[in-house]
Protein backbone atom coordinates (compact mmCIF):
# COMPACT_ATOMS: atom_id res chain seq x y z
CA UNK A 1 0.00 0.00 0.00
CA UNK A 2 1.21 3.70 -0.70
CA UNK A 3 0.85 6.76 1.76
CA UNK A 4 -2.50 7.80 0.20
CA UNK A 5 -4.15 4.11 0.44
CA UNK A 6 -3.14 4.23 4.11
CA UNK A 7 -4.15 7.51 4.73
CA UNK A 8 -7.82 6.88 3.07
CA UNK A 9 -8.14 3.57 5.76
CA UNK A 10 -6.85 5.13 9.08
CA UNK A 11 -8.29 8.74 8.41
CA UNK A 12 -4.95 10.45 8.41
CA UNK A 13 -3.13 12.56 6.21
CA UNK A 14 0.10 11.91 4.69
CA UNK A 15 1.64 14.68 6.27
CA UNK A 16 0.42 12.90 10.01
CA UNK A 17 1.81 9.64 8.80
CA UNK A 18 4.79 11.18 7.75
CA UNK A 19 5.07 12.88 11.29
CA UNK A 20 4.52 9.60 13.18
CA UNK A 21 7.25 8.13 11.34
CA UNK A 22 9.84 10.80 11.95
CA UNK A 23 8.73 10.71 15.68
CA UNK A 24 9.46 6.66 15.41
CA UNK A 25 6.34 5.87 16.42
CA UNK A 26 5.34 3.60 14.48
CA UNK A 27 7.65 0.27 12.33
CA UNK A 28 9.45 2.26 9.39
CA UNK A 29 7.92 1.07 6.19
CA UNK A 30 10.22 -1.06 3.74
CA UNK A 31 11.18 1.49 0.63
CA UNK A 32 10.69 -0.04 -2.97
CA UNK A 33 13.17 0.49 -5.52
CA UNK A 34 12.02 4.09 -6.70
CA UNK A 35 11.82 4.87 -2.84
CA UNK A 36 8.30 4.75 -2.68
CA UNK A 37 6.94 3.93 1.39
CA UNK A 38 5.39 0.48 1.24
CA UNK A 39 2.97 -0.10 4.35
CA UNK A 40 1.60 -3.42 5.48
CA UNK A 41 -1.55 -4.02 7.30
CA UNK A 42 0.72 -3.71 10.70
CA UNK A 43 1.31 0.11 9.74
CA UNK A 44 -2.42 0.38 8.97
CA UNK A 45 -2.71 -1.22 12.54
CA UNK A 46 -0.31 1.09 14.22
CA UNK A 47 -1.26 4.50 12.82
CA UNK A 48 -5.11 3.47 13.49
CA UNK A 49 -4.08 2.65 16.85
CA UNK A 50 -2.44 6.25 16.80
CA UNK A 51 -5.52 8.51 16.19
CA UNK A 52 -7.92 6.65 18.40
CA UNK A 53 -5.41 7.27 21.25
CA UNK A 54 -4.78 11.12 19.95
CA UNK A 55 -8.67 11.12 19.74
CA UNK A 56 -9.48 9.55 23.39
CA UNK A 57 -6.44 12.35 24.73
CA UNK A 58 -2.78 10.81 24.81
CA UNK A 59 -0.03 12.63 24.02
CA UNK A 60 2.49 11.25 21.47
CA UNK A 61 4.84 9.92 24.55
CA UNK A 62 2.03 7.75 25.65
CA UNK A 63 0.67 7.04 22.24
CA UNK A 64 4.19 5.64 21.74
CA UNK A 65 4.00 3.44 24.62
CA UNK A 66 0.87 2.27 23.44
CA UNK A 67 2.29 1.15 20.21
CA UNK A 68 5.09 -0.43 21.96
CA UNK A 69 2.60 -2.13 24.22
CA UNK A 70 0.78 -3.19 20.75
CA UNK A 71 3.65 -4.79 19.15
CA UNK A 72 4.64 -6.66 22.37
CA UNK A 73 3.04 -10.13 22.47
CA UNK A 74 4.42 -10.51 25.56
CA UNK A 75 2.20 -7.29 27.13
CA UNK A 76 -0.16 -7.23 30.16
CA UNK A 77 -3.12 -5.86 29.71
CA UNK A 78 -2.68 -4.72 33.40
CA UNK A 79 -0.41 -1.92 32.04
CA UNK A 80 -2.57 -1.18 29.19
CA UNK A 81 -5.13 -0.71 31.67
CA UNK A 82 -2.62 1.50 34.27
CA UNK A 83 -1.89 4.08 31.77
CA UNK A 84 -5.36 4.40 30.38
CA UNK A 85 -6.71 4.89 34.29
CA UNK A 86 -3.90 7.30 34.04
CA UNK A 87 -5.49 9.08 31.52
CA UNK A 88 -8.89 8.94 33.17
CA UNK A 89 -7.09 10.97 36.50
CA UNK A 90 -5.03 13.24 34.15
CA UNK A 91 -8.78 14.01 32.54
CA UNK A 92 -10.57 14.54 35.56
CA UNK A 93 -7.84 16.71 37.00
CA UNK A 94 -8.04 19.35 33.73
CA UNK A 95 -11.64 19.05 33.67
CA UNK A 96 -11.04 20.60 37.46
CA UNK A 97 -8.92 23.10 36.44
CA UNK A 98 -10.93 24.11 33.60
CA UNK A 99 -14.02 24.24 35.42
CA UNK A 100 -12.04 26.56 38.12
CA UNK A 101 -11.42 28.83 35.08
CA UNK A 102 -14.83 28.52 33.89
CA UNK A 103 -15.90 29.85 37.25
CA UNK A 104 -13.26 32.71 37.86
CA UNK A 105 -14.41 34.04 34.66
CA UNK A 106 -18.12 34.08 35.43
CA UNK A 107 -17.62 36.14 38.58
CA UNK A 108 -15.28 38.54 36.71
CA UNK A 109 -17.71 38.66 34.59
CA UNK A 110 -20.41 39.23 37.07
CA UNK A 111 -18.34 42.45 38.19
CA UNK A 112 -18.11 43.85 35.42
CA UNK A 113 -20.83 46.71 34.87
CA UNK A 114 -20.86 45.89 30.93
CA UNK A 115 -21.44 49.50 30.22
CA UNK A 116 -20.30 52.33 28.15
CA UNK A 117 -17.71 53.40 30.90
CA UNK A 118 -13.94 52.61 30.77
CA UNK A 119 -13.89 51.41 34.32
CA UNK A 120 -13.51 47.08 33.55
CA UNK A 121 -12.97 45.10 36.62
CA UNK A 122 -12.30 42.17 34.70
CA UNK A 123 -9.29 44.28 33.21
CA UNK A 124 -8.05 45.98 36.48
CA UNK A 125 -8.36 41.66 37.75
CA UNK A 126 -6.10 40.44 34.88
CA UNK A 127 -3.86 42.75 35.02
CA UNK A 128 -3.58 43.21 38.54
CA UNK A 129 -4.48 46.94 39.37
CA UNK A 130 -7.23 48.04 41.63
CA UNK A 131 -9.53 50.35 39.87
CA UNK A 132 -7.54 53.24 37.56
CA UNK A 133 -7.64 56.74 38.55
CA UNK A 134 -7.96 59.25 35.89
Amino acid sequence: MNISDVANKTGLTAKAIRFYEEKGLVTPPVRSANGYRNYTQKHLDELTLLRQARLVGFNLEECGELVNLFNDPGRHSADVKSRTLQKVADIERHIQELQGMRQQLLDLADACPGDDGADCPIIDNLSGCCHRKS
